[in-house]
């Protein structure tokens, strides 16, 4: 009797948090995985969200024998849920990262807390100047600070892997823009404790994989 191959899983997740996906993917020891993420700098353009991730379903999801979206919302206002309800495809329960990471409950504690905050990852604190600065076209027109974050009191960073040079570019991200800088280490949080989950339960009802 030939041996039972494991099932394979396609993950389509925002390219804000790949490197927390497959880092979870590898110390969990997961196989026949497949990590494809939509670029993160959509995020500025929420609404081309849905479309990129039905192109990714349409290239990839039949190869696989399951598939899992590694997204909040995002900003698409029930759009990309849309597109994964018509595959009948899950995701991750929230909003957007600063929420799973955070844990839900600990997100709305925060923010009810300092309603005027501004979140980064580590992900946003590396390429805050990429991805905001220049994304945001505040670089070229810094008067466009004071307007975009008026209303905005201070910047929280939200640590997943702690980084010395992160700390900096997310203090340095807190000056630029004007605002009191808070640092929480949150770890992975509630992202991996989804994904762990979701992946045992798939597992278990699609092919057991052999020890």
């Amino acid at each position: 009797m030939q041996p039972m191959q494991p099932a394979s899983l396609l993950v389509i997740t925002c390219g804000a948090i790949a490197r927390e996906v497959m880092a979870v993917a590898k110390s969990s020891g997961w196989q026949n995985l497949k990590v494809t993420q939509i670029p993160a700098e959509l995020h500025n353009q929420p609404d081309k969200i849905p479309a990129a991730v039905e192109d990714r379903l349409a290239a990839y999801a039949a190869d696989y024998d399951h598939v899992f979206a590694a997204f909040g919302d995002c900003g698409t206002g029930g759009q990309l849920d849309k597109v994964l309800d018509k595959y009948n495809i899950q995701r991750l329960s929230g909003s957007h990262c600063y929420e799973f990471y955070s844990g839900s409950d600990n997100f709305a504690a925060m923010s009810e807390q300092e309603l005027g905050t501004f979140y980064l990852t580590d992900y946003l604190a590396k390429h805050f100047e990429q991805l905001i600065m220049e994304g945001m076209g505040l670089n070229k027109h810094p008067k466009l600070i004071e307007l975009m974050f008026a209303h905005y009191t201070k910047l929280v960073y939200l640590v997943q892997e702690p980084n010395r040079q992160l700390d900096h570019f997310a203090e340095a991200a807190a000056k630029k823009l004007g605002l009191k800088y808070e640092r929480v280490e949150t770890g992975y949080g509630q992202m991996a404790e989804e994904l762990r989950t979701h992946y045992s339960n798939y597992t278990e009802q699609v092919i057991k994989w052999p020890s």
